[in-house]
């Protein structure tokens, strides 16, 4: 449906509405380094009132290691009782292999991706290899190192698909922002293989397999009772609707520049780009905020 999308002052204009919230945490909770302006008071007030809420996101990591980075940042544990990732996910796709996906594949992996990301094979049986010739199948993380582009994976990725090779990709995310800076993600890669006819398998936001965990930490409430929030209308926003929860946009995240978010302090002009850029995505939350706050 098009329309305006309302952009609201705060999650406290519609908490009253929900059960339970799930949260994006890169562009929402922080910035990849440090967490943006109020959000540990709006989290403080949510476990103060007992909303139940869970953190989900795309990061190729386990969740014990995405909770210890955001302790790092300055935030207790108490802000963040529920985490559920892509990298949990795909941690756990790996070490059961339930999938018929997984048919027929040996046990050698080729891991693209940084060394931070080498929890998920941690007890999986997997056998890591070097070079695409040795590889059974790839698992995918993203770059190895930021400002890295899909062009200085394509020789890999094409020699991969050529082999017939499939691949697990830990994160869908095409693109975040860390401190500022726009740098690709796995999801930039497997599309691209996905170009060059690999099969790609993905864990994470839109699919809807990893919302179900997510709504089981939180005591399995009614999908139309949850509220999810996120900063991408491809990922977040379009997640949310294939599951049947109601979805608030974070503009001041992924999207920014688009909605003008950054430049335009008047309500009439950013709900104006949220209008124009949900209309040709396709995908319409049902109102927006500038920033995660109360």
């Amino acid at each position: 449906m098009a329309g305006r999308v309302r952009l609201a002052a705060g999650i406290s204009e519609v908490i009253d509405e929900y059960d339970a919230l799930i949260l994006d945490l890169w562009g929402v909770i922080h910035d990849g380094l440090t967490p943006y302006p109020g959000v540990a008071d709006c989290l403080r007030r949510l476990v103060d009132r007992g909303t139940p809420f869970a953190m989900l996101s795309n990061a190729p990591r386990r969740a014990a290691a995405i909770a210890s980075g955001m302790e790092r940042m300055g935030l207790p544990p108490v802000l963040y009782p529920h985490i559920m990732s892509s990298g949990e996910a795909t941690w756990l796709g790996l070490r059961e292999r339930r999938e018929a996906w997984f048919d027929g594949i040996g046990d050698r992996c080729l891991h693209i991706g940084p060394a931070r990301d080498e929890s998920l094979f941690e007890d999986t049986g997997l056998k890591r290899v070097g070079t695409v010739a040795d590889a059974d199948f790839i698992v995918n993380t993203g770059p190895w190192e930021d400002g890295e582009t899909v062009a200085d994976y394509e020789d890999r990725l094409a020699a991969g698909a050529a082999r017939g090779l499939k691949m697990v990709c830990a994160n869908p995310d095409i693109e975040v922002i860390r401190g500022g800076r726009r740098i690709i993600c796995a999801g930039a890669l497997a599309r691209r293989y996905e170009e060059l006819g690999g099969d790609v398998l993905y864990y994470g936001k839109p699919y809807r397999p990893i919302y179900d965990s997510a709504l089981h930490m939180l005591g399995d409430p009614a999908p139309g009772r949850v509220l999810a929030i996120g900063d991408s209308l491809k990922t977040d926003i379009a997640g949310a609707a294939a599951v049947g929860m109601d979805s608030i946009l974070v503009v001041g995240g992924l999207h920014a520049e688009e909605f003008g978010a950054a430049i335009a302090p008047e309500k009439s002009a950013v709900e104006a780009g949220i209008a124009a850029l949900c209309a040709r995505e396709g995908h319409f939350p049902m109102a927006a905020i500038r920033r995660f706050a109360w």
